[in-house]
């Protein structure tokens, strides 16, 4: 998976042709999330509220 962007040991990755609706994905830890580009919802995972909120910050 290209890996888009890493800090603070958040991996946001995004796949090209992936399935709609259009996201990309994140790790943090033992964490995994996709999420919507559009309106930042989460489609599947889960994060911790407080890296959920740097990745949409």
């Amino acid at each position: 998976m290209p890996e888009i962007c890493r800090f603070l040991g958040i991996i946001i990755s995004m796949n090209y042709g992936d399935h709609n609706p259009p996201h990309f994905h994140v790790r943090y830890n033992e964490y995994e999330a996709s999420i919507r580009i559009d309106n930042f919802g989460i489609i599947a995972g889960k994060l911790p509220p407080k890296i959920f909120g740097i990745v949409a910050e």
